[in-house]
């Protein structure tokens, strides 16, 4: 397995013999509004050109419509014809934007010998939720790959707790930027990334969605400052630059 992340959420991972694109966020630097009047968004360029991000791209994952997972670009540049899974209720949209096979992730998926299952997922808890919207996390396995689970744009709560420990993954990535709307946490924080890579010690955590938004307020250089201090050892988790490409085995 091979994981490159792009920005934000954006990764293209090789898998089983097949190339994953998951979230495409694809607008230039400071070219959409401010989230807290901090910045315009995003805070940083794509790593490379868009061209280059969606060659060999053979699957593209959207896990929900907010702009930052994706945006007016990527629908734009995405090739319409490639097959897409989405979280239920967002296929519709996807479709009028285009888009000919696209398929809600209802329940445990096998495409192309890859098994996809989905995950619950909360963005934020309480009153937020319902600003935030419904969001999905899931597990990936294929015969000869680890197991991974993509946590998304969720706190860590009871549900994620359970899928980690229920399905054991080999890797776990996680959205670890501390966003902040209204002052209500809704992505994982320093504190809760430490929570899931002590919950699962066994397995290798990868931080991301971070330092491209005006409404984080956890860095890379905090995150790791706070695992340090934790115990948590660099190995178990890791915390990718843009553009820099991991490879899991």
């Amino acid at each position: 397995m091979r994981l490159e992340l792009l920005r934000n959420a954006t990764l293209k991972i090789n898998y089983g013999g097949h190339v994953l694109l998951i979230d495409p966020y694809f607008a230039p630097r400071h070219s959409l509004p401010s989230f807290t009047g901090r910045s315009p968004n995003p805070m940083t360029e794509l790593p490379r050109s868009i061209d280059d991000i969606l060659q060999g791209v053979d699957l593209v994952i959207i896990s929900h419509l907010h702009t930052d997972h994706f945006d007016s670009v990527a629908k734009e540049r995405v090739l319409k014809s490639l097959p897409i899974l989405c979280q239920p209720g967002d296929e519709g949209s996807i479709r009028e934007a285009g888009f000919t096979d696209v398929t809600p992730l209802n329940a445990a998926a096998i495409w192309n010998d890859l098994t996809f299952t989905p995950r619950q997922g909360s963005h934020g808890l309480g009153p937020v939720v319902e600003k935030m919207g419904r969001v999905i996390g899931f597990t990936l396995e294929a015969a000869g790959e680890p197991t991974v689970y993509w946590a998304g744009d969720t706190v860590f709560y009871p549900p994620v707790a359970e899928t980690i420990q229920q399905v054991s993954p080999d890797i776990i990535v996680t959205h670890s930027c501390g966003a902040r709307w209204d002052g209500d946490l809704i992505v994982m924080d320093a504190e809760q990334t430490i929570a899931v890579s002590r919950l699962a010690p066994r397995a290798i955590v990868i931080a991301t969605h971070m330092e491209a938004l005006d409404h984080a307020t956890i860095t890379r250089q905090d995150l790791r400052q706070a695992a340090n201090a934790a115990g948590i050892d660099s190995s178990r988790l890791l915390i990718p630059a843009d553009g820099e490409t991991l490879q899991l085995d």
